[in-house]
């Protein structure tokens, strides 16, 4: 735990110090102002700044700006102009007698210019680019929308040093030293403030003036949307590593699950094939081995037609017995017997063949439309077991005339019922229990997590119910 904190800790420290140093933001517009016909300008700043000509520090200013007629057919001025007091400084946007984005009140006048104290700005689009007579600036026409961002580095007592960036790159990643060389301009002006004014006078409709702003560096004008974020990528991070540890240990469970499952299987497939040599060993080999002797027998008493025809029938019905445990135990082996409609019409196949000829009348009472449930070989083998020692009980012992066989699935739980008309017998006693195997069978039925009721009175016949649940995964063969 100590360990876990420390490493979050370091890392948390880490990423602060990588974090880049914000820009403090002075003052900010970011409303639409439409100028139009205001000569003496409007004051949006409300004394939030000011700067006299004592001040040595750098301010970054930035608008943008909407023109809403063309310069060139309709002469007007449009200024964010900067005031101290009743006297205007440094004002930028579209100079009285420049055709372009260009300043005003300045201590230089640019080449471009012809009345002094204005600077035409350098653009990425100049005036008649690629004719041949192209000037640096871009005239101001409708419907191009610009941002002008500037910089004022204050000389105390003196001309205060300015760079204009028109239409700078301001998405993610931008810096002051990656804007191409086209489209700054340098030059000196007075620019103390207490005041900023939006200046428009002249012809034309006007200029939109919008998303104005003051602050301490470029960076706070740089847009960075939510995704380009150190937090957004680092939770981005958090989440990709979380997903593929998650994915790690989904794949590593269910790696961990088949392996023990295919332990189960093959625990499984041992225990069976520990059965069916049990199977093969006492049922195969008790029957093989009377057949033997019985086969001894009748060279033995070769001249006693009575014996040897005595001896014959028995080994007729030991080879009958031989067929069908051998059948028996190939049906419970065959991988297409592992289903519940199978183990039903194997029990009805076993119930004919054993009362066939009987005078006992064994009717089956057996849906033909079970759930297609799989049933692992040795619960499979159980219940036909169960169910087996069941008929057999009542064919040998019962003297019932007549056994009922019945099966059902209600709420996935299969019920099988044996019940015959027969003497019945004490339940009770246990004398009686352990001649009719009734524990032999409960051992059966709670190997497959099954429970066995047995009903039974003298004169009142016998019931053998069985109930198995089948949403168990390990008794009903599901994973």
């Amino acid at each position: 735990m100590t360990r876990s904190v420390a490493i979050f800790a370091l890392t948390v420290l880490a990423v602060a110090y990588c974090l880049p140093v914000r820009a403090v933001v002075l003052w900010s517009e970011p409303a639409s102002r439409v100028i139009h016909a205001c000569p003496a300008g409007v004051e949006i700043l409300g004394g939030a700044v000011k700067r006299d000509d004592t001040a040595s520090d750098v301010l970054y200013f930035k608008l943008h700006v909407n023109p809403l007629s063309d310069a060139a057919n309709e002469p007007y001025c449009a200024l964010f102009q900067l005031c101290e007091g009743d006297k205007y400084r440094l004002a930028v946007g579209n100079a009285p007698e420049a055709w372009g984005y260009s300043a005003c009140y300045t201590s230089e006048t640019g080449p471009s210019n012809q009345v002094a104290g204005e600077f035409n700005f350098k653009s990425a689009h100049p005036v008649g680019a690629g004719l041949g007579r192209s000037m640096p600036y871009e005239l101001v026409n409708h419907g191009y929308e610009k941002t002008i961002v500037f910089k004022v580095q204050y000389v105390p007592g003196g001309d205060d040093l300015i760079t204009v960036w028109l239409d700078p790159n301001l998405t993610h990643g931008a810096t002051v030293e990656n804007q191409p060389e086209n489209i700054i301009t340098k030059f000196k002006a007075n620019a103390s403030f207490n005041q900023i004014r939006l200046r428009h006078d002249g012809g034309g409709n006007g200029w939109i003036f919008s998303d104005m702003a003051i602050a301490t560096s470029f960076n706070d004008f740089v847009v960075v949307r939510f995704w380009q974020t150190w937090w957004f990528r680092g939770f981005i991070a958090l989440f990709v590593l979380g997903s593929v540890g998650a994915a790690v240990r989904m794949v590593e469970r269910r790696k961990f699950q088949l392996q023990l499952q295919h332990a189960e299987q093959e625990r499984t497939l041992e225990r069976e094939r520990a059965r069916i040599a049990q199977d093969l060993h006492d049922e195969l080999g008790s029957l093989l081995t009377r057949i033997s002797l019985l086969g001894g027998l009748i060279q033995t008493d070769r001249h006693n037609p009575r014996q040897v025809e005595t001896h014959a029938g028995k080994i007729a019905h030991a080879a009958d017995q031989t067929v069908r445990a051998l059948e028996e135990i190939v049906w419970a082996v065959r991988p297409g017997s592992d289903t519940l409609q199978s183990l039903v019409e194997y029990i009805a196949h076993f119930a004919n063949e054993l009362f066939e000829g009987n005078a006992t009348c064994c009717r089956l009472d057996l849906p033909h439309d079970l759930p297609a449930r799989p049933l692992p070989p040795d619960v499979r083998h159980n219940i036909f077991l169960i169910v087996k020692e069941a008929l057999t009980n009542a064919l040998k012992h019962a003297a019932a005339s007549e056994v009922r066989v019945q099966a059902k699935v209600p709420a996935n739980t299969l019920e099988i019922l044996v019940q015959d008309n027969g003497k019945g017998f004490d339940s009770a006693s246990p004398a009686e229990s352990k001649r009719n195997g009734l524990g032999n069978m409960r051992r059966r039925a709670e190997a497959i997590g099954g429970t066995l009721e047995l009903q039974s009175a003298p004169g009142r016949g016998t019931s053998v119910k069985l109930s198995v649940n089948l949403k168990n995964g390990k008794h009903a063969g599901e994973t």
